[in-house]
């Protein structure tokens, strides 16, 4: 095999893998009518096999000789965009984008400064004013999940939910850093000595997703969970979060890593100030109470 054709293959390879790489990170391919993101993909493995492979009229690499005028002009131009990059626009020139990210900036400080010291009525209040614009679109005006199509927040965990954590495990980072919690080949009942069992999980999930009340699933909890989440399920600093109600942290640490579980995957809302922030965690918290 002849060996530019061999190293186009390589390049050609190595090139739709950088692009699904890329596509990956961007955030998939989207829903089977996202065209926009299939065509861009598309365009690119044409551009890299047409780029390749074909032979534009005898001229390929190491048959003919670069004009001197054409290295010349490649060499300036390189000189050029690296003073361009380093020196001239845009570090150094006016940029309508970067006036309005100052503009953005300042203006986010002052409501910083404004809203740094809100009594707990006016958090709710401006929490519930961001819950309608950013929030209401998927848990729903009354924040109870559309008929699950996202979590109901009135309540805070479903037994669904329960489950799918205990099957698979969590890293959602409810804590604010990566304390994963092991999926049920790693959970041990320590009344029984024993993994936890399926009718373990499902008297356990009743529990906590009724407000942890009654008898039935409370020597689960006890034995399994409270090492953890605490005997009030009410969260273990640095160990477990709440499973018995919202609060402000475990609110921001979602709003700042995003969350998967049983229903699908929460992007993360990182355009939100640290004002706005506290104030969803205030409203989210009245919600469950």
């Amino acid at each position: 095999m002849n060996k530019t054709v061999l190293a186009a293959i390589i390049v050609v390879i190595a090139m739709l893998g950088f692009t699904y790489v890329a596509v990956g990170m961007a955030g998939g391919m989207g829903g089977e009518g996202d065209w926009v993101n299939k065509l861009a993909v598309l365009g690119a493995v044409v551009l890299v096999i047409v780029t390749s492979f074909v032979n534009w009229d005898g001229i390929g690499e190491y048959k003919n000789e670069l004009p001197f005028g054409w290295a010349v002009i490649f060499l300036g131009l390189t000189i050029w965009a690296i003073w361009y990059f380093l020196a001239g626009y845009p570090v150094n020139a006016y940029s309508q984008i970067g006036e309005y990210n100052e503009a953005v900036a300042a203006h986010d400080a002052k409501f910083e400064a404004e809203h740094a010291n809100m009594d707990e009525e006016t958090l709710k209040e401006m929490g519930g004013s961001i819950f309608i614009v950013q929030c209401a679109p998927c848990h729903g005006l009354q924040a109870d999940g559309i008929d699950g199509k996202a979590a109901n927040l009135n309540a805070r965990l479903e037994e669904k939910t329960i489950k799918d954590v205990i099957n698979k495990g969590s890293n959602n980072q409810l804590l604010g850093m990566e304390m994963p919690m092991p999926d049920r080949n790693g959970l041990m009942n320590a009344n029984t000595g024993a993994l936890v069992t399926d009718a373990e999980i499902d008297a356990v999930a009743k529990y906590v997703a009724g407000g942890m009340k009654g008898t039935e699933g409370a020597d689960v909890f006890a034995g399994t969970c409270a090492a953890c989440h605490g005997a009030d399920g009410k969260g273990v600093d640095m160990v477990g979060p709440s499973i018995a109600e919202f609060n402000p942290t475990l609110v921001a640490n979602v709003l700042k890593h995003g969350k998967k579980g049983a229903i699908g995957a929460m992007p993360a809302f990182n355009n939100l100030t640290e004002a706005q922030v506290k104030a969803l965690g205030a409203y989210v918290t009245s919600l469950s109470k």
